[in-house]
């Protein structure tokens, strides 16, 4: 049994493309997305219905929750400011079946093909959970509640680098990201499982983690002539800037943002933004 796992491709059509290229060219015996078709780059609707035409399982990422929360009671207020024009920029162009489709993704998939391994997008408790390989395991015990003792490995998105770790008996896999890497290499990423029929009983799994080069020019072109960069604002410059450099650029941001008017200043977004990034110079 060979699994393809990609995820996190946050409306990056050239690095989608790039992928599933390579995923074709391996042949695995299943495909999957584990989250976050949409959302951060300039062609989200692009996206779904390209995820979509694959026919494979699709599990619901924290951005598809974004996209169907929004306008909800469920919604974070925050949402509709100025630093999410991003999201906004996600849902015009989606319809709404597009949405509720999005709606009606499952949060988890396993099943028996499968033994020993469990794919999630960020943890069991939630879509928004991080781990790093840094990360306490007494930290990570309350992410995975009622986890089965047969699953030997746990696969997850939602943090975009490629890793490994040890949790206990289990280990943790995070695949990647094909849209918006950032640990510096500005390549597509996602990852590829195998089980022999002799690894079943155990649940073990080979796991190997695969970059691939994609034309990230194409899509930084698209950010201009979508017209995405003039209706995301200050956000969007900084998903053309992850996209650009692979580096770690909108959750600092809004952290400097948030600490900012924490401490009484009250700065427009665009000047936050400049000093930000003078400050990252």
């Amino acid at each position: 049994m060979r699994i393809a796992i990609i995820a996190d491709i946050h409306g990056n059509l050239a690095a989608l493309e790039a992928v599933l290229a390579d995923v074709e060219a391996l042949k695995p015996d299943r495909l999957m997305v584990a989250g976050d078709v949409v959302d951060g780059g300039p062609d989200s609707a692009a996206c779904w219905e390209r995820v979509k035409a694959l026919g494979c399982p699709v599990l619901r990422g924290n951005h598809e929750r974004y996209v169907f929360d929004y306008g909800t009671p469920r919604a974070d207020p925050a949402w509709a400011s100025p630093q999410f024009a991003p999201l906004r920029v996600a849902l015009a162009e989606l319809s709404t079946v597009q949405i509720a489709e999005m709606a009606a993704l499952p949060t988890i998939w396993s099943e028996a093909s499968a033994p020993g391994l469990l794919v999630v997008h960020a943890s069991l408790r939630s879509d928004n959970d991080s781990i790093f390989p840094y990360t306490a395991d007494a930290q990570i015990d309350p992410m995975f509640p009622g986890i089965g003792a047969d699953v030997r490995v746990v696969v997850r998105g939602h943090n975009h680098f490629c890793s490994q770790r040890e949790w206990g008996t289990r280990r943790i896999v995070t695949t990647g990201s094909v849209g918006l890497a950032q640990d510096g290499n500005p390549a597509a990423q996602y990852v590829v499982l195998e089980q022999s029929s002799a690894a079943e009983e155990t649940g073990a799994w080979s796991v190997r983690h695969r970059m691939v080069r994609y034309d990230v020019g194409a899509t930084l072109r698209r950010f201009h002539e979508s017209g995405y960069l003039e209706r995301s604002g200050p956000l969007g410059k900084l998903f053309y800037r992850e996209v650009e450099t692979a580096t770690h650029q909108v959750v600092p941001f809004l952290r400097f943002y948030g600490a900012s008017r924490a401490h009484g200043m009250h700065w427009t977004l665009e000047e936050t933004l400049r000093r930000f990034q003078a400050g990252m110079e």
